[in-house]
């Protein structure tokens, strides 16, 4: 029996390179979905734009723990201070878009620094795919114990007979503390000296340290201190008290008008991150806040679960980027 071998013409291994080529496209959804199921199959990266030790920096370490728990692998939290925040989101903004770098931050480099600084290394809006609103959280002002202060009023009366002496510190320039503080002036009447720090913890050690007199931050930094007696928490800056302090007023319920000013804190990515990632991280998230266990851990950091679909992430940064925009721009005038 004779067998022939038919020749390939000189374009068949064109044609049969294209066709597989053609078949590995076709194939490139499922390939890209089977692929996002199986993530993560390595560390992934929460980069912390923050000093360890601040509220942030605490509230990442707990999710990095249960998102590792609900996958079976390892989430490290890093911190990259800096520019409010603008460095270790930029290290975000320019990492691989394959869901083993992740952003956890607050408002600073998702709505604020845009308007504070010249320029910076990426447009919030464009750079970054949102995942989860994680949390809300009130600001404290307060102040040291030596102050002869215990409320708003006292502090407004205090600054007036003092212009331009007492100094207040913030997490940096273009955080949440310090806004809040250039509208509690514009509203009082008073002039305070603004000390800007690379985070919370260095802002809050130094007051008390009576290196400066007040602060304005995110209320969890400060609550056990306030319980201990070491500072004394003037006003709460949210539209409702803060529930670990609730025998705090709010500046509204001390004559601020209708002063309100609340922090929040998210999950993002880089852009362009797949969907199915995505919607991973955001199951996972919002599975927890709604537990009890979620629930009791924030309550205890003094937050309140947020959570929520990533389009409603973007449109509520959209909206915050309308509503702070004029403020950040004056602060940053006046600065």
């Amino acid at each position: 029996m004779t067998m022939t071998l038919k020749r390939l013409s000189p374009t068949a291994p064109i044609r049969w390179m294209l066709a597989l080529l053609g078949l590995g496209l076709w194939l490139a959804p499922g390939a890209w979905s089977a692929w996002a199921q199986s993530w993560p199959n390595k560390v992934v990266r929460i980069i912390v734009p923050y000093p360890a030790g601040g509220s942030t920096d605490v509230l990442a370490r707990l999710l990095a723990t249960r998102l590792g728990q609900a996958t079976g692998q390892a989430f490290v939290v890093e911190n990259r201070a800096g520019a409010n925040g603008n460095l270790g989101a930029a290290a975000v903004a320019a990492a691989p878009a394959d869901g083993y770098t992740l952003l956890f931050t607050t408002t600073g480099p998702l709505v604020f620094n845009k308007y504070m600084y010249k320029t910076t290394p990426f447009d919030p809006l464009k750079d970054f795919t949102p995942i989860v609103k994680v949390a809300e959280i009130p600001l404290l002002i307060a102040a040291s114990a030596r102050l002869p202060i215990h409320d708003l009023g006292e502090l407004v009366s205090y600054a007036k007979a003092n212009p331009g002496k007492l100094t207040y510190s913030t997490a940096g320039n273009g955080s949440m503390g310090h806004l809040t503080g250039h509208l509690l002036q514009r509203q009082t009447g008073i002039k305070l000296v603004h000390v800007p720090y690379s985070g919370s913890a260095p802002a809050l050690n130094d007051m008390l340290a009576g290196v400066v007199d007040l602060s304005i931050d995110l209320a969890p930094t400060y609550i056990q201190h306030v319980t201990s007696g070491k500072v004394r928490a003037l006003a709460a800056t949210s539209s409702k008290r803060a529930e670990l302090l609730p025998q705090t007023q709010t500046v509204a319920e001390q004559g601020g008008k209708a002063f309100e000013a609340t922090g929040w804190s998210a999950f993002v990515g880089p852009a362009g991150l797949p969907a199915e990632v995505v919607q991973k991280v955001n199951s996972m998230v919002n599975q927890y806040l709604a537990s009890d266990d979620g629930k009791q851990a924030l309550r205890g950091l003094g937050m309140q679960p947020a959570g929520g679909s990533p389009k409603e992430l973007a449109d509520y940064i959209a909206s915050q980027t309308v509503i702070w925009k004029p403020v950040v721009e004056a602060a940053a005038a006046n600065e």
